[in-house]
């Protein structure tokens, strides 16, 4: 039962005047509370220059509007979104505080519009070792062009993130942050760094951001004063912070006997929990850590599993830090740093120079934290210990199914990291621990990740070229599915590849009934060691070359999804070949013609 509320608005309170006033009046008359609160939540919004129509993400609580005396602007860049839900983050405690606010992902930001802006904050990641994520390549490069503008009424500050087992840790925002100083801009605060772990970094620089901010951008005296009518109950949601337990459903290897890898599909159930996902979303999981790694650290280094250590105020076990909060199955630089002081090693102190580079590279893509322990011997105390390691974060995995096809549940290609280095076999901490759960027995505690970068075209009847070798394959059995389900028009391509036809075709016969059914019109397959010339899915995309630029000339999509080190780089490589020579293109206009496809989005990729 609702009650009807008669507002009473004196002219004066307002800025509007008597006449614009009594309109207002007049509109708010006789209007019930939760009318009245979606009114409020409407101007708030306008306001804020959002959409007409649209409801604020976070209403502010009762807080005085103001009328701002110019606007922040946050431009963020991110591969996985957690640059994005910083941003987001952060634009919703500026709006609360009466700020007007512009927010951009990278790629939509009119670099045009940079000459004039006062107040800027840029949010971006790193990707791998070094490179702008896919949706900040356009802005990055303008920033480092000379075509930037000089930048001299700029005020400015940027937060970076990245992983610290790579060399080139959080190399995208310093070169951003120094590239803006050197255009005329002023650094507000010092560049951020966060690690995989960004929280503990992320949330000061948010809170000296949004300070900074509401000085830059002092409200003029409050106008009105909106008093909350009702407390609003939002349902609690699963997230990140509140992940949802999901029981395994099943766990099935489907790679065959003797298969050099070991590749399962997973089915989880989210029933019950509300959650929701799109084709070319993530999974997040919660991982653990291998029991037998836990037990190897707390025997090299001579430690009490059982005593209780605190970290950040909460005290546990240091064998349940190992295990659930930690991170041991990868190093990061400022662990390495510490050790290289505790074990005295000259060795990794020359790792951590600028000459250090390459050497420091392999030693992070080869070495566990028990192989390090082991190589160069440190004395560390618990407590030490568990303050010295990163935290244990989130891993994502690309979604393997269509939200319309299976319902309350979610499927997932899980490659198995499993392989022998110094003497003793070494597993993934994420894929060790779901490859070992029990189907109808055990849970895994899991979130949506969005991935707005990585989606279907909106328009059916566009055709999709897919690119997914191995797992990376997992979002196109989404793909596929979902335009089934759709009854989309356009013809759907997969190009899929591994080392053994035999043994390593996934879904194989999913894909076969697929073609039959005429929702996969084509698939080209690359199995690199079924003969004596190794085949990749770059050789089968120049096979096809003449076809595929002819899609793209159709208007089709362009994908793919998996390693980003080597396929990636391999098959962009591949495609501005083929655009080169089937559209009579040179190199330059090739790049052009990719980058034009990257800006319309018909270019995603979804690396790791």
């Amino acid at each position: 039962m609702t009650s009807s509320v008669n507002a009473s608005i004196p002219a004066l309170a307002t800025p509007l005047g008597a006449e614009k006033s009594a309109l207002l009046q007049r509109l708010v008359e006789g209007l019930d509370s939760p009318s009245l609160t979606w009114l409020s939540g409407y101007f708030a919004g306008l306001a804020a220059r959002q959409l007409p129509g649209a409801l604020p993400v976070t209403p502010p609580a009762a807080a005085v509007q103001a009328a701002p005396q110019g606007t922040l602007t946050i431009v963020y860049g991110t591969q996985t979104g957690n640059s994005r839900q910083l941003a987001e983050r952060l634009k919703q405690r500026a709006e609360a505080t009466g700020l007007a606010v512009r927010s951009f992902r990278a790629s939509d930001y009119p670099v045009r519009e940079l000459k004039n802006e006062r107040l800027l904050y840029v949010v971006i990641s790193t990707q791998g070792d070094g490179d702008p994520p896919d949706d900040a390549r356009g802005f990055f490069d303008f920033i480092r062009s000379k075509r930037a503008p000089a930048l001299g009424q700029l005020r400015f500050a940027v937060l970076g993130l990245g992983d610290s087992s790579y060399p080139k840790f959080c190399e995208i925002g310093r070169i951003l942050d120094e590239r803006f100083a050197e255009l005329g801009g002023t650094r507000l605060f010092a560049r951020a760094e966060c690690d995989v772990d960004f929280e503990p970094v992320a949330e000061p620089w948010l809170g000296q951001a949004l300070e900074h901010a509401k000085k830059e951008l002092a409200p003029e005296a409050a106008l009105a004063t909106v008093t909350p009518l009702r407390t609003v109950q939002v349902p609690p949601t699963f997230s990140k912070e509140n992940p949802y337990p999901s029981q395994v459903l099943a766990n099935q290897r489907i790679t065959g006997r003797g298969a050099l890898k070991d590749v399962r599909h997973l089915e989880l159930s989210l029933e019950g929990s509300g959650l929701t996902y799109e084709p070319g979303d993530a999974l997040g999981v919660i991982p653990r850590n291998p029991p037998e790694l836990v037990e190897a650290v707390l025997s090299e280094l001579r430690l009490d599993g059982a005593a209780e250590v605190k970290r950040e105020g909460r005290g546990l076990p240091v064998k349940r830090w190992l295990t659930e909060e930690l991170e041991i199955t990868r190093l990061s630089r400022p662990f390495l740093a510490s050790h290289a002081e505790r074990s005295n090693h000259a060795e990794l102190r020359r790792l951590l120079t600028p000459e250090g580079g390459e050497a420091l590279r392999a030693l992070f893509a080869s070495h566990q934290v028990i192989d390090l322990l082991r190589q160069y011997p440190g004395k560390w105390s618990a407590e030490e210990l568990v303050a010295g390691l990163r935290r244990l974060t989130p891993r994502l995995y690309s979604i393997a199914s269509s939200q319309k096809r299976v319902g309350e549940e979610v499927h997932l290609t899980l490659g198995l990291v499993d392989y022998e280095a110094f003497g003793t076999r070494h597993v993934g901490a994420a894929s060790n621990y779901l490859a070992t759960r029990e189907a109808g027995q055990d849970t895994v505690d899991v979130f949506i990740e969005a991935n707005e970068r990585f989606r279907l075209p909106k328009d059916p009847s566009r055709d999709v070229i897919m690119v997914g070798p191995g797992t990376g394959v997992a979002p196109f059995r989404a793909f596929v599915q979902e335009r089934a389900e759709t009854g989309a028009s356009g013809r759907n391509w997969l190009f899929f590849g591994e080392q053994h036809f035999r043994t390593q075709f996934l879904y194989q016969v999913e894909w076969q009934e697929a073609v039959k059914q005429g929702t996969l019109h084509r698939i080209d397959l690359a199995f690199s060691r079924d003969q004596g010339q190794k085949v990749y899915v770059q050789n089968r995309l120049r096979e096809k070359g003449s076809d595929v630029y002819a899609w793209l000339e159709g208007g089709a999509s362009f994908y793919v999804c998996g390693d980003a080190k080597r396929m990636a780089p391999d098959v962009e490589e591949a495609l501005l070949d083929i655009i080169a020579t089937h559209g009579g293109k040179s190199r330059e206009d090739a790049k052009a013609y990719l980058d034009s496809l990257r800006e319309q989005q018909r270019y995603l990729r979804d690396v790791y």
